[in-house]
């Protein structure tokens, strides 16, 4: 009932901010991914677990959380992935941006009072006045040292680039508390859609974007697909890197952007026959997609800051997003 009340709540207030379209599709996604939290299921493929499945594991109730953390963490992949992991900053996870960039502490939104921040980062010497734009979303450790220092890479690829903060300037540096963070969010996803719609708006009105993408690592890759479910008609490009999947064809089928993803075999918490399914569902409504399964690796292989990184896969992955990000984004 919390969340209904939330949920509602949410769309009336985004009804107050937005435009008619904009605010019936929000709610439509609200519902939709509020109902699956809820735990009613949607049959999507035989053998394939559906992203309602995935969400109620997501979304425990509070009072159940005490005991789940004494669980084993077999119990919950996501964790079993990151058992034992701290986001640890490394010489490659500070890797420099390919040309000088400047970062700062943003403002970009402030509603019902409380103000909305991130990290910006643009070339230090710009080519054009308008650059394209890409918003980043962060793992479920939170916006951290790693996100920043990516943010900045992507940059020096010649993007004005926005790393959003979807908990509030809080960061873990432990699992579990990496999951109750990304539980929260989960619990009640309207004011990070609202986030997430105002931070494209502030690189629009600006920073005068000339065209959009977006990506996002675990927690953020998952986001990443909900932003572009969201921002369907305005996202020019995106990126999930290893996030958990929607699968139902009715809501891929809003999908109005060239998608690019990366997946790892050994990744317990999205299981290959549900990277394969999502592939699937995208090719048959005719989506552009070049979705990537890379073997013998597991859930965050491209974090230079986490102990599954896995420099092959990681710099294949960062060759591919920059040339799929050129492609769509900076076109002449």
């Amino acid at each position: 009932m919390r969340r209904t009340y939330a949920a509602l709540e949410w769309i009336k207030q985004a009804w107050l901010k937005k435009g008619l379209w904009s605010v019936l599709f929000s709610a439509a996604l609200s519902i939709t991914l509020l109902f699956q939290a809820c735990g009613s299921t949607v049959p999507i493929a035989d053998g394939a677990s559906t992203d309602s499945q995935t969400l109620t594991s997501d979304t425990t109730q509070p009072e159940q959380a005490a005991s789940n953390n004494t669980e084993s963490t077999a119990a919950d992949p996501l964790l079993q992935e990151h058992d034992g992991d701290k986001p640890t900053a490394t010489p490659i996870a500070m890797a420099e941006p390919a040309v000088p960039v400047s970062g700062q502490n943003v403002t970009y939104a402030t509603i019902d009072g409380q103000a909305l921040t991130g990290y910006l980062a643009e070339p230090e010497t710009p080519e054009s006045e308008s650059l394209p734009a890409i918003i980043t979303i962060h793992e479920w450790w939170g916006l951290n040292d790693n996100v920043e220092a990516m943010t900045r890479r992507l940059a020096g690829e010649g993007y004005t680039v926005l790393a959003v903060d979807l908990y509030n300037g809080e960061v873990a540096t432990e699992p579990t508390a990496a999951r109750e963070l990304m539980r929260g969010v989960m619990d009640e996803p309207g004011p990070a859609q609202d986030n997430l719609f105002q931070a494209s708006e502030f690189l629009k009105n600006e920073y005068n974007a000339s065209a959009l993408g977006s990506i996002g690592w675990c927690f953020g890759g998952n986001w990443s697909l909900r932003t572009g479910l969201l921002l369907s008609s305005e996202l020019d490009a995106m990126a999930i890197y290893y996030g958990r999947l929607i699968l139902a064809p009715e809501a891929l089928d809003a999908l109005d952007m060239p998608i690019i993803g990366f997946f790892g075999e050994d990744d317990s918490s999205i299981p290959v026959e549900d990277v394969n399914t999502f592939e699937q569902v995208l090719n048959d409504l005719g989506k552009e997609a070049d979705i990537n399964l890379y073997p013998g690796v597991g859930h965050a292989f491209a974090n230079p800051s986490g102990q599954n990184y896995d420099a092959a896969a990681a710099e294949d992955a960062w060759e591919k997003t920059t040339a799929f990000f050129a492609a769509n984004l900076q076109r002449s």
